[in-house]
Parts: structure tokens; C-alpha cells; sequence
């Protein structure tokens, strides 16, 4: 393993693990003990609890020391075992991480009033926190991480004692309250560029709130800093329940704040107060889901390998890209595709659906767009939609094809029947959660994000499965990926892209686009990565359909001009509104049109016959009025 400097430099996302205290108390440990000394008395209860966080896919786990400082054992009249304590709180840690996590020392606050506030000096809080740091690097650990602080000159006093010992990196997190402040009133902005001041190396937020408030004061902290962050909430606030105190934040619920924290900018993200093992796995598959540095989980003994480095089955040759497909040979040679997106039906009868795809390959589109399970709806197969497309009207289908809802063997098995079924152009995405749609307590799976399902594409592409073993005959597939021009965090997208052009991605497809200055900003952004684009267009219908992908669609954003054109044109009718819609579709595309390879409308409410009136502004296409089925 690299050293945690080192890694710190880097781009990745990381995993902390959950509450220690929570997981004592759940195994019997009631809280009139001293936590910290069970590090010298029951070393194999703790070192299980660290073990489970490693199994949950934890990169770092913190020391059960937070209240290990001299003031706070005096309560328990163990000050004079803090050297004993912390020592094997460190080296039982080490053993449960192994060589796969970091150990990080965990340091709690002192339990005492300071100056100004308090009798204790600022000398005599850093020779205290010294202390505990001393005996913590005896034990060997990797870095410091300072948590549930309040006080600022408390916590600088913590950070200048480490300092006069070692130079480990440390992680400085400040406990807020329900109003985004600490104890004092200081807020989010303030305690942040302290932090940065005094020489954290990352500064960050646990405790105190559940993952709502600490999603608002992080977005507050990444405007003032340039130092990474960190995430660790409590499983919400507790709830009395019949006298017994309990923490209600499901693991579903921490892992969708845990994508929400990654978009703010947290790199490091884990769980405080009420976290389980089981919290920090469904955190731990979120951020797998958006960062490729988990790939190391999903074939074991084994890295993505890249494109230039992936070489193919002995035997095997690989199908050239230009003869995979009609749409993959236009990708390939430079020419602009057409594609309209139209959803698989809600139930098992596809008559209407196909009799207005016939009606694209009638005007002249390239490809059918065939989305799988959007927003987490449920729907026909995709997969089994683009196969009755294809081979009973005879146009090319793009199959979306996502990882929410398949483990890496249903992915293998799908992808192979999909090629032998005739299938080839492929959108990889990492798909919606189930939270967004009608069936909320549905399972989502993600044992990788698309950037792992492009690696594993591109392997059956070179006649290899997911363990590198020959499966004859290579599949042949245009390999495309979704984009967000839009995405909150563009640098992280941006990073993202990068992956997946590393590991095969022959185009891409962005979300919709309205506002046409953040897709051009986002082209500047990957020209040192660039692979042929094809940009979405959505034709509005009305004010509050702009309304609804503005405030409700992840990684859609429609101006203030388009919202106030639209809000003038649906005030005077329902087709006024749908008019200037379509004019705006218009406009975006010849606007966009000399940057992309292609364009991707989307068919609103099934209307293709509106998707195609788009088109209308391209040369030699035919118009929805004059294609016939």
C-alpha cells in the first residue's frame, strides 16, 4: 500500500469506517464502562468490530481511543494505563486492517474547558493531546484523524501537539448541531478556513447531525478551501423509543447521501454515532459506484486494465469497431448520427411502441435509443425490446444497459445472450437508485459502477471474461457511456470520463442539454480525452415539464431564460408552450451542431413524431409530417 501522503494526493474517493461505541454497546458493553480500555482487556471483541468494517469494505478504520486522553481515563482511574491503551488500541487495529486499510489514531476532544474559557492553558491541552499522539505512534498508525471537536482553540492545540512529533497527515472534523454550527455559533465558512490555517490536511465534519446537515455545511466549507473534505454523520438523531434511544437512518438512506457528499466535494466518507457495518457497505458500494478506485473488488486478483493494455484471447481476433454496427461504423468514421430515445412499454403488449419506432426508421434515424429502467421504473426488458426492435423493424437499437439491478454473473450472462441475439451498440450506465422510483424498498445491487462495466465490456470484446478466462468467440459491441455535462462536481466528471475512455469507451452520450454554455464548457474540459459526443436534446412541452427536470432530474439544468420562455409561452396555451419547446430544441442543436458527432431526442410522453420535428433544422432529413411507417 502506498503511504496515506501519497494517497491523499490523489483523486480518489475513501471509506471510513462506522461507530465503535454503537457496536460495543449492540454486543453487550454497557456505557458505564471505559470503551478505551477494552483495547487491553478484550482485544478480540474490538478487533472483530474493526474486522466487520473491513469486510464492509472500509479503507480506513479509526483506533478505539476517542476517549483515550489523560482527563478523559482519570473518570475511570485509568489515566496511568494511557500509554498501555493506546498502544494496543493502535496494534489490534493494524491487525484487522491488514495490508488492505489505513489506521488512522482517533482523537477526541479533552473534556475540558480551556483558555479563554477555562482554567486549562493552551500549553497544557497540546502537552495532553501529545501525550495520547506519542502513544498512538508507538503503536503504529498511518494518520491522525481529530473528531468531534467544538472548540477551535482546542482542536489547534491537538494538531500543534501532533505537529512537534511527526509531520502523518491529519484529518480535522468539527462536530455541527441542527442549525450547521458548532457549540459555539461558529460557523461552516469560519471553522474551515481555521482548519486550513492551522494545517490540517483535511478538513472535515462527523457527529453531532444526520447526513441532511452535514450535506449543507459541507457545501459551505468547499467554497473556502482547496484542502479535501470529509464526511461522517451520525445515522441521524436518536429517537426515544419506549425509553431506549435509537438511530433511524437506514443504510439505503446514508448511502444515497453518501453520492450526495461525493458531489459536494468529500473525498473521505464514513459514519459516526449509530453507523453499522452494514451503513458503511452500502456506503462503501456508493462510492464504488463513483469512483474507480474500488475496481479492485469486482475481479479478484485482478485491475482494470486500460485499452491499450487489454489484450485479447490467444486465438481470437478482434472485430475492427467500423464493422461492429451501422451506428458504431458512423462513430468510427467521423459522420453524425440521429437517434431518438423511446422506452420499452409498461406492460407485455409492444405494438405501439413498435409502430412508432417504425415511424424513425421511416425519417431516416440512425438508432433507437432504449433506456433501462429509467428514474428506477418499472418496465419491459430493455434487453428484450431492442431484440423485437431490430428484428421486426429492422432499425439499429442503442441498448442502455445499466448495474443497479444485476451481479456481475447476471451482467456476464446478459451481455453474452444479447450478443449472440444479434444486439452490438451499448449505452453503459451506472443507473438510478431505487429510492427514485415507485418501488422504494426494491434491492439495488451495483457490484460495480459503468466504469467497471466498461472494463468488463471491453474484456468480452477481446474474447475474455471477467477473470481473464478465453470465452471463444468475442463479442463485437460499440461501446458507448453516458455524461453529464451538468454534474455539480464537473472536475469529478470530468476524472470520470478519463476511466472510461481508459477502459474502452468508443462514444458518448450526454444527459439533456439546455443550457449550451455548460456543454461547451465540459467539450473544453475532456480535449485531451475527447471521444465523439453525441449531446441530448429534450423538446419541452410546457413550463411545468421544465419545472420537473430542473428541480427533480439529477444533472439537468434549464436556464432562467428557458424557464421564463417557456413560463410566457404555456400561459397562453397548452400549444404555444409545446411550440416554443420544440423552438428551443431547435435552437440548442444548430447551436451545439458544428461540436458534436450526433444527437440523441428524447421522445416526451412517447411522441416521436414531436422527437423527430427536431431533426427538421438538419439537412436532408426527413420530417415527422412526411415519414410514413
Amino acid at each position: 500500500m502506498q503511504n496515506f501522503r501519497e494517497l491523499l494526493e490523489g483523486d480518489g474517493i475513501h471509506v471510513f469506517d462506522g461507530a465503535m461505541g454503537t457496536m460495543l454497546y449492540e454486543r453487550g458493553v454497557y456505557i458505564n464502562r471505559c470503551y478505551d480500555e477494552l483495547n487491553i482487556t478484550q482485544p478480540d471483541l474490538v478487533r472483530g468490530i474493526h474486522s466487520d468494517y473491513v469486510r464492509a469494505g472500509a479503507d480506513v478504520l479509526e483506533t478505539n481511543t476517542f476517549g483515550a486522553t489523560a482527563p478523559k481515563l482519570a473518570q475511570y482511574g485509568l489515566e496511568g494505563n494511557l500509554r498501555e491503551i493506546n498502544i494496543a488500541a493502535a496494534r489490534v487495529a493494524r491487525e484487522a486492517a491488514g495490508d488492505v486499510a489505513y489506521v488512522a489514531g482517533a482523537i477526541g476532544p479533552l473534556g475540558l474547558r480551556i483558555e479563554p474559557l477555562g482554567p486549562t492553558s493552551f500549553d497544557e491541552a497540546r502537552d495532553l493531546f501529545k501525550e495520547q499522539a506519542t502513544a498512538l505512534l508507538e503503536g503504529g498508525i498511518d494518520l491522525f484523524v481529530l473528531e468531534t471537536f467544538s472548540d477551535l482553540s482546542e482542536i489547534q492545540q491537538a494538531i500543534r501537539g501532533i505537529r512537534e512529533l511527526c509531520d502523518l497527515p491529519i484529518i480535522a472534523q468539527i462536530a455541527v448541531y441542527t442549525d450547521g454550527n458548532t457549540a459555539y455559533g461558529t460557523t461552516p465558512e469560519v471553522f474551515t478556513e481555521r482548519l486550513d490555517e492551522y494545517g490540517a490536511d483535511v478538513i472535515g465534519l462527523n457527529c453531532g447531525v444526520g447526513p441532511a446537515i452535514i450535506l449543507a455545511a459541507l457545501e459551505k466549507m468547499r467554497a473556502v478551501t482547496t484542502k479535501k473534505l470529509s464526511a461522517q454523520p451520525n445515522a441521524g438523531l436518536p429517537r426515544d423509543v419506549q425509553g431506549r434511544q435509537f438511530y433511524m437512518c437506514s443504510p439505503e438512506y446514508m448511502s444515497k447521501f453518501a453520492k450526495r457528499f461525493i458531489q459536494a466535494g468529500a473525498k473521505f466518507i464514513g459514519g459516526c454515532c449509530g453507523t453499522t457495518p452494514s451503513h458503511i457497505k452500502f456506503i462503501s458500494d456508493a462510492v464504488r459506484a463513483a469512483s474507480p478506485r474500488a475496481q479492485r473488488v469486482f475481479v479478484s486478483g485482478s485491475l482494470p486494465l486500460t485499452v491499450d493494455e487489454q489484450k485479447p484471447a490467444p486465438d481470437v481476433e478482434v472485430m475492427p469497431p467500423a464493422e461492429r454496427s451501422q451506428w458504431s461504423r458512423k462513430i468510427t468514421q467521423g459522420e453524425f448520427v440521429t437517434s431518438v430515445e423511446v422506452l420499452p412499454p409498461k406492460g407485455c403488449d409492444t405494438q405501439k411502441t413498435l409502430d412508432s419506432i417504425r415511424l424513425l426508421k421511416a425519417a431516416g434515424v440512425d438508432g433507437v435509443n432504449i433506456p433501462d429502467g429509467a428514474r428506477a421504473q418499472s418496465r419491459m426488458s430493455a434487453l428484450a425490446t431492442a431484440v423485437l426492435v431490430e428484428q421486426q423493424i429492422g432499425i439499429e437499437s442503442v441498448l442502455h444497459y445499466c448495474c443497479r439491478d444485476r451481479n456481475l454473473l447476471g451482467m456476464v450472462s446478459d451481455l453474452l445472450g444479447a450478443a449472440a441475439l444479434g444486439l452490438r451498440n451499448l449505452l453503459l450506465i451506472t443507473g438510478d437508485p431505487p429510492k427514485m422510483g415507485p418501488y422504494p424498498d426494491a434491492t439495488a445491487v451495483f457490484d460495480i459502477d459503468a466504469i467497471g462495466l466498461t472494463n468488463m465490456v471491453n474484456k468480452l470484446n477481446h474474447g475474455l471474461d471477467i477473470g481473464n478466462n478465453p470465452i471463444g468467440q468475442p463479442t463485437a459491441f460499440c461501446i458507448g457511456v453516458g455524461v453529464n455535462p451538468g454534474a455539480i462536481n464537473l472536475d469529478e466528471e470530468i476524472k470520470r470520463f478519463e476511466y472510461k475512455v481508459e477502459a474502452g469507451a468508443q462514444y458518448a452520450i450526454t444527459q439533456p442539454v439546455f443550457d449550451t454554455d455548460q456543454l461547451k464548457e465540459f467539450l473544453s474540459g475532456i480535449e485531451h480525452c475527447r471521444i465523439p459526443i453525441v449531446a441530448g436534446i429534450w423538446p419541452l412541452v410546457s413550463f411545468r415539464n421544465a419545472e420537473f427536470l430542473h428541480n427533480e432530474v439529477p444533472g439537468v439544468r434549464v436556464t432562467p431564460s428557458i424557464m421564463e420562455r417557456m413560463r410566457d409561452a404555456s400561459a397562453i396555451s397548452k400549444e404555444a408552450g409545446r411550440d416554443e419547446g420544440l423552438k428551443i430544441a431547435r435552437e440548442s442543436l444548430l447551436e451545439v451542431r458544428d461540436q458534436i458527432q450526433g444527437v440523441q431526442v428524447s421522445a416526451p410522453f412517447g411522441n416521436v413524431r414531436y422527437a423527430l420535428d427536431v431533426f427538421s433544422v438538419l439537412d436532408g432529413f426527413t420530417t415527422a409530417r412526411n415519414a410514413t411507417p
